[in-house]
């Protein structure tokens, strides 16, 4: 495998996390977010991803796979329905709806992909330390 290789997936992958990141943000800031009714409340929202097959035959394909983020897509869990008669967003029924937000498991989640990112910024800096260390061999 290829220094290009090993950066393009390591690339793939803190781009899949920045979207993983991103999507954690929305669901935290919409975490508390009230509606008067089911259709216009937020839903929680995860990304998809998905192993893109590196190009090649034998061995170069087995040594390693983008991700790609096929979609994000709304949680189908049930939404938070509270009776809250005096809130200015109630409905008919005295109810308000709140979005289907774990905060905790959106933390959890948002450490998870922190430490994923982390990870592959350290691949690109000791492939960095690699080539750098090729080009030194040739001095002597």
């Amino acid at each position: 495998m290829s220094f290009k290789q090993i950066s393009q997936i390591a690339g793939s992958a803190m781009s899949a996390q920045t979207v993983r990141m991103n999507t954690i943000a929305s669901n935290l800031a919409n975490a508390q977010s009230a509606s008067g009714n089911e259709a216009d409340t937020y839903r929680a929202r995860k990304p998809v991803f998905a192993a893109l097959a590196a190009s090649g035959q034998g061995e170069q394909q087995l040594a390693g796979s983008r991700v790609q983020v096929l979609d994000v897509v709304e949680s189908s869990e049930a939404l938070r329905k509270v009776y809250e008669p005096g809130h200015p967003l109630a409905n008919a029924e005295g109810m308000v709806f709140y979005p289907n937000v774990n905060s905790v498991a959106e933390m959890t989640d948002m450490l998870s992909a922190s430490r994923a990112f982390e990870s592959n910024v350290e691949v690109l800096g000791r492939v960095k330390s690699m080539q750098q260390s090729l080009l030194r061999l040739g001095e002597g």
